[in-house]
């Protein structure tokens, strides 16, 4: 694959590009004993997406696949794995309605201001310092505050939940760290649920608990599986895009510039950036359920199929020269970054709004800001879904 299988590159899109001219789907083996069908052409991709033959339930795969991938929390069903990116109407429906309860324009609206407050303050806490880590000290501690506050974390426990949540998300962490803040934030997850039964807020655990309640028919485990994909697939996908989209300003001075010259751009700029490097590289696993054409080819039932969404978002059939960054492009916000039909990310709209404020501080108020190493020594995540620095060593 682009990402050495499992690894990856600065510059995945070359790739990609190739296989996108040689054929429809293309099939990948990973090193975890994992394989599948990768699809790279934008309509193959729009369409598998929303093709409901194309289940995301990991228990209509082949039992080798099956095998391969037990023991992931968040995809393997027998633990933490049942949740929205796993499920198919009408399962699906149901969970996404419960949670969708919280995610609307007006509350989504009345984080805004604390979201501002929090890039500035986080940017006064880099300026007069020579060197910083974006993510480490901006991207990382903005989104995960956010997610506390739209979790309903009360501010004495921020510091701990973020120290898990961290050692959770993290995939530099090995040995006893992941295991044992997993359990901790699990622990204390249980607590808070418990807590908001009995006093219940404007959050998303509230909610959450309050359908349990009224009938909804979610149980324990379902509540715990969704609080857990909340943290794990926000944190992930705003740190990538904050991440990202820095660092793809700082190497291209133009387009800086531009939006420097005209902040007015700066909602066009943040689709463009999620077109140009999307933060969620490639979607979650989808299953045929039973035999379908794609990309031109013969699909059998059970076949794994992985969109490769980065790849869909640079097709020259969708988007004229697109490995141009462009922050005027008009229709940037055609991209799959966010997927698209009955999966289409509950949370764009709060990670858009938290682009366009960490994008719009940046901008404004770092005017010296600069790439501290040459771009060919940053560090890539490793990861089969999500694409970002590890770090973001800055000049201030």
């Amino acid at each position: 694959m682009p990402s050495g299988q499992e690894g990856a590159p600065a510059d995945p899109y070359p790739v990609y590009a190739r296989w996108r001219e040689s054929g429809g789907l293309r099939r990948v083996d990973l090193r975890s004993g994992l394989y599948g069908w990768l699809v790279t052409r934008y309509d193959d991709a729009r369409a598998a997406l929303a093709d409901p033959r194309l289940s995301k339930d990991p228990r209509v795969a082949p039992p080798d696949w099956q095998e391969a991938g037990r023991g992931r929390p968040l995809e393997d069903r027998s633990g933490l794995g049942t949740h929205l990116l796993t499920t198919d109407p009408p399962e699906h429906t149901r969970l996404r309605r419960v949670v969708s309860r919280y995610f609307t324009p007006g509350r989504l609206d009345a984080l805004r201001p604390r979201i501002e407050r929090r890039v500035d303050a986080l940017i006064d806490g880099l300026q007069g310092r020579a060197e910083a880590d974006l993510i480490a000290d901006f991207a990382s501690p903005l989104q995960l505050a956010t997610l506390c506050d739209v979790l309903g974390v009360p501010a004495a426990d921020r510091t701990d939940f973020q120290r898990w949540t961290t050692a959770v998300v993290s995939s530099d962490e090995d040995g006893d760290a992941r295991p044992e803040a997993l359990g901790r934030l699990g622990t204390y997850v249980g607590e808070l649920v418990a807590a908001k039964r009995r006093a219940p807020g404007d959050d998303v655990i509230s909610a959450i608990t309050a359908a349990a309640d009224d009938g909804e028919r979610l149980g324990e485990a379902e509540m715990m599986a969704m609080i857990f994909l909340l943290l794990v697939a926000g944190y992930e996908t705003t740190v990538g895009l904050v991440g990202l989209g820095v660092c793809t300003l700082l190497r291209q001075p133009d387009q800086l510039r531009l939006l420097r010259e005209r902040p007015e751009l700066v909602d066009q700029a943040v689709e463009e950036l999620l077109r140009y490097d999307s933060p969620v590289e490639r979607a979650t696993w989808r299953f045929a359920t039973e035999p379908m054409e794609l990309g031109g080819e013969h699909v059998p039932a059970g076949r794994p199929i992985l969109v490769a969404l980065g790849a869909a978002n640079r097709d020259p059939g969708r988007f004229p020269e697109p490995d141009r960054l462009d922050i005027t492009r008009e229709d940037a916000a055609g991209h799959l970054s966010f997927g698209h039909g009955p999966h289409f990310c509950l949370g764009a709209q709060l990670a858009r709004m938290t682009g366009r404020a960490a994008l719009s501080g940046v901008v404004r108020r770092l005017p010296g800001l600069a790439l501290a190493v040459p771009p060919e020594r940053l560090r890539w995540r490793a990861s089969l879904t999500v694409r970002g620095p590890r770090s973001l060593p800055v000049v201030v």
